[in-house]
């Protein structure tokens, strides 16, 4: 999978945007800075057009704005396509890239936390486990159901008061081999 649609994923706020712009179809830089207020607008501008220059997103309309321009965006890659291909290709080497990108995305995520001084581990509800089971395949698709049923009333929470950006991930492994 390519680098830049794994850093996408990878990056809370780059993927809060694109996921965002998603669901909007079409959306500008005022709509995303309303939605997510606590994303800084340098930090917002820069994360829209380096997601544009790698053609992760595209501009779709220009709007004059008293002198200034406004961009209206849409998503410019086929994230379906991309993990179709995959599966496709059945091949052990570009799921294994993409699977290392997607790690080394959280492992980017824990290190920029674990550089801050004013880090709460407990506090900050951060961690990760691991839950060896033995599942029927049936069994396997109800449990990935219920994560994805668990989740989704969250996914449209906008910034407020006492909400913070966590990304929560879901790694199920290939089955072990006797």
């Amino acid at each position: 999978m390519d680098k830049k649609i794994m850093d996408v994923l990878t990056n809370p706020v780059k993927c809060k945007l694109f996921l965002e712009i998603q669901k909007c179809g079409e959306t500008t830089a005022k709509h995303l800075s309303e939605a997510f207020s606590n994303i800084p607008s340098a930090t917002l501008y820069r994360y829209l057009k380096r997601m544009t220059n790698d053609k992760v997103l595209k501009i779709v309309n220009q709007t004059q704005i008293r002198g200034a321009v406004e961009n209206t965006y849409a998503v410019d890659i086929n994230l379906t396509k991309h993990f179709k291909e995959i599966l496709d290709s059945n091949s052990g080497e570009a799921y294994m890239q993409a699977f290392m990108q997607y790690i080394i995305g959280f492992a980017e995520l824990f290190q920029d936390y674990c550089k801050r001084d004013d880090i709460d581990i407990a506090k900050d509800k951060s961690g990760f486990s691991l839950s060896p089971l033995s599942l029927t395949d049936e069994e396997l698709e109800m449990l990935i159901g219920n994560i994805r049923d668990a989740i989704k009333p969250y996914e449209s929470n906008t910034p407020a008061e006492g909400r913070k950006l966590h990304s929560i991930g879901v790694i199920i492994s290939p089955p072990k081999m006797d």
